[in-house]
Parts: structure tokens; sequence; C-alpha cells
């Protein structure tokens, strides 16, 4: 059983919207070797572990790791902010609302701003969170 605290364990901040830092974030966020897949992991080895002290341990990182998961997506949240409002209302001409969008030379975190300036279960590349299992 999980209990949700209503409040990040660290406080995060950022200085001004960048999309283009919010989709680098998408890869520690749902890549690979990102939380979401961490936090997996543990879980699950955590469940097969007869060991009660093991099991206890590999379940509070694994806890620990969602907490990660929280921080790293209100971040991508935080930097997603108003670039969707700019891209739907068009209040930044062509050029400079595609500078916004492309200013890590990687242009697939657009699709982030499609899903609301959220946090999609994507990673960095537009391909679809399954923890590295292919």
């Amino acid at each position: 059983m999980f209990r949700h605290v209503k409040q990040l364990q660290y406080t995060v901040r950022v200085a001004e919207p960048n999309p283009g830092l919010a989709n680098l974030l998408l890869e520690q966020f749902g890549g690979p070797q990102g939380e979401l897949a961490a936090a997996c992991r543990y879980f699950t080895q955590g469940l097969s572990d007869d060991d009660p002290g093991r099991k206890d341990m590999l379940m509070d990182i694994a806890t620990e790791e969602l907490s990660h998961l929280e921080i790293i997506g209100t971040l991508v949240g935080m930097l997603n902010k108003g670039a969707k409002g700019a891209l739907a209302e068009g209040t930044e001409s062509e050029a400079e609302l595609y500078r916004s969008l492309t200013a890590n030379g990687n242009d697939s975190h657009i699709t982030s701003l499609l899903y609301g300036g959220g946090t999609p279960l994507t990673n960095s590349a537009g391909g679809a969170v399954d923890g590295g299992l292919h």
C-alpha cells in the first residue's frame, strides 16, 4: 500500500519555460534507465524475494523511485508551462516558436506539448515507455 503526501520531497523551481530541456528530462522520466523503469525493476524484484528484510528494502527503494518520478514529472510540466498556449494561440512568431521548441537540437519533445504540456509516457525520442524491454 502507498500513501501519497501531497508535497514534493524537494522543492523544484524553474526560471522560465524551456520545452527543449523538458524533452531531455523525459529520458530520465520514462527512458530505459529512468525513474519509472527503476521503480518497476525494484518493485518486481521485491515481489519475488523471499527474504523479508530484502523484500522490505526493495519495496522502499521502489517507493523512493516513484518520488523521483513525481519530481521529474513536475519539472517537465513546469518547463512546458505556457508552451502549449503559445503554440495553440500563435502568440510568438513562427521562427521564435520553432526556435524555442527545437533549442536542444531535437524536436521530438513537440510530442509532450501535444499531450497538454504534461509528462507523456514516452522517452525523449518519443518512443513508448516500456522500461527498455523489447
